[in-house]
């Protein structure tokens, strides 16, 4: 009765509720996962009927929702909608008809046959039963007035609440669904996009008047693509404070899902009490990504691997430091007019680490005034924008710059550019100048999944007295401990990602200042 009375408080303040479905194969596990999704703070379980095995609707139904911990939604998905089920709809039907009839809060039944399941209940239906009923669309997201018009029709066949699931072709898509809940007014509605582009519906759902969101207890639980755990939406993203007021903050990358630049952001915000929210973009065209989104509430973004030089060319200006090294790692949105404004914290966040680490190996303080890396041998792995911004800052302190790159034309670009030399990825193998050199990756080469990788041999580490590695996940990479293991002092991109991320959140943070 409280988990109830909370949901309806939560009902009428129109706050997004968190589902957990239950998809485990028995009743026993089902029922310790319920109680386990009451302990994350979940508001309501989906208790999958065609996950099951041997289901004995009176039995099974009566174990499962007798001295339930929370509310329960019902679904019994059919293979054609993306099921289990592989049986008939009467015997379907009748089962969800007994969850009802057991006190069952919500049940959910597809478009397809909602009609003849309205038929059936119409006469049953208990005064606090919600029935739900769903579509869902595992190829792309349908254009605004398809998915307006899908509204209108599971509104007409009798839905207490619209439920509509697509599939994120690209982050785009999403968009129109965002649109289709705000315009939705008469029902409540369900609005998600499946798979990692469509993540961001589930995480804004609270922004956008979604009713509810489903995020599962752990991996391997989920019901759907793309759904995130219970501990993320509530710790990580901080969801319960997310309104229609929040300002959207983000990561604009590919691939994007091992940032960990939302735990990072998202702390911070809630710090310094900023109503604001960080989330993880994957997109495959920046200015697509940018039109799409481009109102006032998304505010800023960061920019990773491999939208840094094209944002550039999407900004309506640029921070002169950036427009030299020609990378942008953070986009602020102007809240008067719109504009976007491009600035890299790439540089100072790496520089910084690296001389901190060369300073830290010899026992020098940071007040030093000349830069340990003046006159030094400086090469950089990587001609992208990370690699741009290596090579611009380690040519401000007085390096003298090496760009490695494994096409030769974009390493002589980048070298002619800061007035550096240029090499291919195979001629660094025996490239020996000089002892005691600096070396910097700035390419994808070692992280995860790919930790095996590694840029550069460990017979040519020997030559390196500072190796950094831009990737930080793994904290270590296999370049990093080949480095140490020659001898050399090792600086892991950690240091770099935590320098550039405090140098973004003052960014953001003052246009925040602007927009409160």
């Amino acid at each position: 009765h409280i988990e109830r009375g909370k949901v309806r408080k939560r009902e009428k303040e129109r706050m997004t509720l968190l589902c957990v479905p239950l998809v485990s194969k028995t009743v026993e596990q089902m029922v310790a996962d319920m109680a386990a999704a009451k302990a994350c703070g979940a508001d309501l379980v989906e208790i999958r009927l065609d996950h099951l095995s041997n289901f004995d609707p009176r039995r099974d139904l009566q174990l499962l929702l007798d001295d339930r911990p929370l509310p329960a939604l019902v679904t019994y998905r059919p293979k054609w909608e993306g099921g289990e089920y592989e049986g008939n709809d009467k015997q379907r039907f009748q089962a969800l008809c007994l969850a009802m009839e057991l006190g069952a809060e919500y049940v959910d039944v597809e478009l397809k046959v909602a009609e003849d399941f309205v038929r059936l209940i119409s006469e049953k239906k208990p005064e606090n039963f919600k029935l739900i009923i769903s579509s869902h669309n595992y190829q792309s997201t349908p254009s605004n007035e398809e998915l307006s018009s899908l509204v209108a029709r599971i509104q007409a066949a009798g839905a207490d609440i619209v439920k509509i699931a697509t599939t994120a072709v690209d982050i785009v898509d999403v968009a129109r669904m965002f649109q289709v809940i705000v315009h939705c007014q008469q029902v409540p509605m369900i609005g998600l996009v499946m798979e990692e582009k469509g993540l961001i519906s589930r995480l804004l759902c609270p922004k956008y008047g979604g009713y509810l969101t489903f995020a599962t207890l752990g991996a391997g639980k989920e019901s759907a693509p793309g759904q995130p755990t219970i501990s993320d939406l509530l710790n990580v993203y901080n969801i319960r404070q997310i309104g229609t007021d929040t300002k959207v903050f983000g990561i604009i990358g590919k691939p994007v899902g091992h940032s960990k630049s939302p735990i990072l952001h998202n702390a911070a915000f809630k710090s310094v009490g900023l109503n604001a929210v960080y989330v993880p973009f994957l997109v495959d065209v920046l200015a697509d990504f940018l039109n799409a989104y481009s109102s006032a509430d998304f505010a800023g973004f960061s920019c990773t691997i491999p939208h840094k030089e094209a944002a550039v060319r999407c900004c309506d200006e640029v921070d002169p430091i950036a427009k030299s090294i020609g990378a942008v790692n953070t986009i602020v949105k102007w809240p008067t007019d719109g504009k976007l404004i491009g600035y890299n914290t790439d540089y100072v966040g790496a520089i910084s680490a690296i001389e901190d680490g060369i300073r830290g190996s010899k026992g020098v303080g940071k007040d030093e005034t000349v830069s340990p890396l003046a006159g030094k041998v400086f090469v950089v792995i990587g001609a992208g924008g990370a690699g741009k911004a290596l090579a611009y800052g380690a040519k401000e302190k007085g390096a003298k710059v090496v760009i490695a790159n494994r096409t030769y034309e974009r390493a002589r670009e980048l070298a002619n550019l800061i007035g550096g030399h240029a090499l291919t990825l195979s001629e660094l193998e025996k490239f020996h100048p000089e002892d005691g050199m600096i070396l910097a990756n700035t390419t994808s080469i070692g992280m995860q999944p790919n930790v095996d990788e590694t840029p550069l041999k460990k017979q040519a580490l020997g030559a390196y007295a500072v190796v950094f590695d831009a990737v930080y996940t793994p904290k270590v990479t296999r370049l990093l401990r080949e480095a140490e293991e020659s001898g050399a002092t090792v600086v892991s991109g950690l240091e770099m990602f935590i320098r550039q991320a405090m140098g973004q959140f003052e960014l953001f943070t003052n246009l925040a200042g602007k927009l409160y």
